[in-house]
This record gives C-alpha cells, structure tokens and sequence, in this order.
C-alpha cells in the first residue's frame, strides 16, 4: 500500500523557488504560517522502506526498486535519473551533486562527490573585463557558466558498487516518464513562466518548455523525446555514453558553437570520486555529513559543537535566546567558510580544526548572549591550531539498514537555462560558485577568496548537506534540502528540531527556519516567529529581514517501529512514500 501525506492543509502551501536567487523567491512565493498543531499532519509510516523526494513520480520510481528486492542505493539511483525528468529546474544529470550512503552490511559510511568540475581551459580572472570587473551573467547566464557535469558518473558509481538492480532497470521509469511525459504541475508552470526569459533566449531549450511561444501551463503535458534518447542510451551503454559517446559528442558541438570551454576531453578525463565523509557528535548522535568541496558537512558540525554549549530543549524552540545563540553561532561558521573552504585537491582545508569541539568552544567565548555582533566586526578564526596531521535532495531508507542522501544541483533553477542540442538535457550553471572574484557575492550572495577561486580542473564549493545521523551505531535520521547558502542552517534546524525539541520529522519540516551567513549582516526568518520574539531580537541588535519560505527538506527517521518520512511542504509536488 502506497502512504501519502497530502493533507489538504499542505496542499495550500504555495513554496519559493530554492533554486533561485531570494529575489525570484520573492516574486513567486508569500511567506506561509503552518499550523503545526493540526493533528493530521504527521509523518508517513511504513515498516519496510521510505523514499522521500521533491516530485512524487521521482518517488514513486524509488519506491518501485525497493518494492522488487533492491536496496536503498537501487532506489535511490532510480529516484535520481527520474528527477531527471520531472523535476527539471534541479534533478538533472547535467548538473552534479554529492550522495552519503551507509551500508548495514559492512557498517561503513561513503561520501560520493560528484560534483561538477572546471574544464581544462577554465582559468581564474575568465569572468573578469579589462578593467577587471566581472562581466554581467557571464557565470550564470552563458556556455562559460557551464561545470563539467557529474551526475551520470556518480549514479552509475553508487550503483556499481553498492547497488543490487541492473541500471536498465532502474532508469526505466524515467525514460517512460521523458517518454510518455507527465502533467505540469502549478508549481512547475509557475517557474516556467518567472523564467521564461532565462529559457525562452535558447531555442534548444524552449522547443521544450515552451508552446506557441509561451512556457508550458498547469496541466499540459511536458514530453521530452531527446531526453528519453539520451536516458536510454545511458541505460545501455553507462556513463561512457555521456562521456565519450553520442551525449558527449552534443554536449562538445554546443560548446564549441557558443564559446564554451568544455571540451571532449574534458567529459572523457571527469571521474567520480569516493571520499571519507566528515563526523561529529551531538548530545550522544553521530552525525555524519558531506566533506569539502562541500561546506555543509564542516559547518554542521562546527554549528552543532558550538550549539552544545546552550540549554536549547530547556529554551524552547524559536524562543529568542534560542535564535540569538542561532545566529551568532551561524555566522561565525560563515565567516570561516568564506576563509578556509575550498576544494582539497587544490587547497588545504583545516578539516579537523574546523570540527573540532576545542575551537568551537574558543569561538563561543566571543559571542555575546545580551547582544549581537555585527558581522563587519566578524573576521574568519583561527582552526589551525585545532588541527592534528536549487539544487535537490532525497533521502531513502530500506528495511536492511540501508540510507542513503542525495543533494543534487544545476544551481539556479533550470541551471543555465540551455539545453545541449538534441539531447534534452538542461546544462547547469555551477561555475558561479567559484568566486568569480575575491570578496563579490555570488548569485546567493555568498563571498569567498582565494580557496575558491576558478582553476582548470577544480570543482566548487558547495553547500550541499546531505546528512545522516547515527543512533547507537545505526541510522536514526536521514535529511538534507535544497536552497544554496540556506542548505546548511535548514538541515541544521532540521536535527535540532529532532534531538533537542523531540519534534517528529513533519514538525521539524512545519517549524519556522532562520538563516543568518555573516554576509550580508541578516537574520532572515520565515513568517510563524511571534512579533515579541522579533521585538526581543531587535533590541540584541539583530538586523531582521522577512524572507520567503526557505529550503525543502525530505526527511526520514528510522526507529524499531518502522520509519516515518515527510517531504516538506514548500514544494507541493514532494512526496515521502513507504510500503
């Protein structure tokens, strides 16, 4: 039996844009108040599997793997490639991502990082004009904001190694979905239409989207037949497909006719790679996330290491103190993520000073609990001394102890906007989070130096965070979200919503988020935080900003009685479903 959670109170929430930038959020999405204390709203609970992601279809495909035998990697994949297809402003396999899996059999706990890269030709200043200012869109909006894409190699990756099903098997649903195609959603034509002109400038890609010359409305259906090519030659071939066959050779065509730097060689030298994933522990968890390039995984444990020191449960959740202790500690995390992350083929990150519980509490010393710092008078720590020598996301869960999280991006929704000629696959965007140049923000606002900077070869930083947290040595939780420099802090709400205020995972999802990251001086805060909590903030010197909705959580927790999943409401379209 299939277990849905569309309530009809969800149902009403209309969700921001995570992928894009705060001000198409603004344009799309008003700030939603849940009413967490509606009994009805409760986690989906199945006792043999759960596969929580941003579209039901991508769901569905998950579940579908599990339902015939295959363990969570198996669904996982699959979930994957058909958000691929129905989810086409994030899933992708023209973007890349970063998947966490821990596998009960051997124990162990594999981060896969298969992030987007920089062609061969990439080099630091090619954002730059003469005069050294950076050149409008040109990390964004054109063939040079084009990352070498990692997704194909990483899926087929996981299910190499730690998968069950043949990859025919689990691409199958989303060729039929590219196939037959599937209705629009009111959610999906609405990011249609605010990025129409972000879509509608490349005819590959509004041979698509678009009909009579306007994007697709709610109810028509988006067939894409170039697509479903692609998937099945991927399906019969493997990754070589996209690397060095007929994908590869489109994708090379596309470049070379706009003046993009990718490369043949460049698709064919791309590798997934397997890494250690970074750990920390919090109140008697083990948490377990993303390492560099990613940032998620260092700031969550350095948050976490700094939040211990305060009586949360006892403070209540979104009580002022609470917040105030929340953004001070955030953005001392984001000042030392501007300094010290980076990739780390390329650059030392101070790993394990970052993480330490040691310089989390030296940097609690300096916080202030009457009033806040501003973040002008914030520099990057000192970790060294500590040291010894739009993306999506779905969460899955299998009855053999199985998890798995995948984050996944093209960055901006719909990343590039351009489609590679007759491949139906959407290019992403992602070299915009390089710093194109040392102290700009980028499209989220985000500042960075030098262990950031553009080069040949190097893959950017990200916030991705996929996470899985540890009970007693097996997995109690399994989350992680979308929303570019808010994936940190709404992944870090989400544990803390769990462990410290015993929330189910449906209330962890409902419950107000903030954000704060050093730059610009902000506390942003979804609509729920009672106008005295507000006030009593203001006057700690907090610098408060509405935002709308931020991040989409897809969450899972795992206990004897089964499992219970919920798929965020900001994004009506997700579905956690079990059997």
């Amino acid at each position: 039996m299939l277990l849905k959670n569309k309530h009809p109170l969800l149902m009403t929430v209309l969700c921001a844009l995570t992928f894009g930038t705060p001000s198409v959020q603004a344009q799309i999405a008003p700030n939603i108040q849940y009413d967490t204390s509606d009994p009805i709203i409760s986690p989906v609970h199945s006792q043999h599997g759960m596969v929580s992601s941003e579209h039901a279809l991508a769901s569905e495909a998950g579940l579908a793997m599990l339902q015939r035998g295959g363990n969570a990697v198996d669904a996982a994949v699959a979930t994957g490639f058909a958000l691929a297809v129905v989810l086409p402003n994030a899933g992708n396999i023209g973007g890349g991502g970063f998947m966490l899996i821990h596998d009960a059999g051997s124990g162990q706990d594999i981060a896969l990082d298969f992030r987007e890269s920089a062609p061969a030709r990439a080099h630091r200043d090619m954002y730059l004009d003469a005069g050294g200012n950076v050149i409008p869109d040109s990390s964004t909006f054109s063939h040079l904001a084009i990352g070498i894409p990692g997704t194909v190699a990483g899926l087929e990756l996981a299910l190499r190694k730690y998968g069950t099903l043949p990859l025919k098997d689990v691409m199958a649903p989303a060729i039929r979905y590219a196939e037959q195609g599937f209705e629009v959603s009111p959610h999906l034509a609405a990011m249609l239409q605010t990025e129409q002109k972000h879509l509608g400038q490349w005819p590959s890609s509004r041979a698509i989207f678009f009909k009579n010359g306007q994007p697709l409305l709610s109810g028509d259906r988006l067939i894409q037949k170039d697509l479903a090519h692609s998937l099945r030659l991927i399906a019969t071939q493997g990754s070589k497909a996209f690397y060095q066959g007929e994908i590869a050779q489109k994708i090379a065509a596309e470049m070379q006719q706009h003046h993009g730097m990718i490369s043949l060689q460049d698709l064919k030298d791309y590798k997934a790679i397997e890494r250690q994933p970074v750990r920390g522990s919090y109140r008697g968890y083990e948490v377990i996330s993303m390492p560099p390039p990613s940032s998620g995984g260092v700031h969550i444990i350095q948050m976490l290491n700094m939040l211990e020191h305060y009586p949360l449960r006892e403070q209540g959740v979104n009580s002022a103190q609470t917040l105030h202790q929340m953004s001070e500690v955030m953005k001392l995390a984001y000042a030392d993520r501007s300094e010290y992350l980076g990739d780390p083929a390329f650059y030392q990150v101070p790993l394990r000073g970052l993480t330490s519980k040691a310089y989390a509490g030296q940097l609690i010393q300096t916080i202030n609990p009457d009033h806040a710092t501003p973040s002008a008078a914030i520099r990057p720590g000192k970790p060294q001394p500590y040291e010894s020598d739009q993306t999506t996301h779905y969460s899955v869960a299998d009855q053999k102890g199985n998890v798995v999280a995948t984050t996944y991006t093209l960055n901006l929704n719909f990343g590039s906007g351009i489609v590679a000629s007759g491949t139906g696959i959407l290019l992403n965007n992602e070299m915009d989070d390089f710093s194109v140049k040392a102290g700009v923000p980028n499209a989220f606002g985000l500042v960075g130096g030098e262990a950031n900077s553009v080069r040949a070869g190097k893959r950017p930083l990200s916030s991705m965070s996929p996470t899985i947290v540890l009970k007693q040595g097996k997995p109690f939780l399994v989350t992680g979200s979308p929303g570019g420099s808010r994936i940190i802090t709404t992944t870090l709400q989400t544990i803390l919503n769990v462990i410290d205020h015993g929330m189910n995972v449906a209330e962890a999802a409902l419950t107000p988020r903030v954000h704060q990251q050093w730059m610009p001086d902000q506390l942003r805060y979804e609509k729920g935080i009672s106008a005295d909590t507000l006030r009593i903030l203001e006057q700690k010197g907090q610098h408060l900003v509405a935002s709308p909705v931020m991040g989409k959580t897809q969450t899972i927790q795992i206990s004897a009685e089964g499992f219970d999943g919920f798929s965020d409401p900001r994004n009506p379209d997700g579905k956690a479903i079990g059997y």
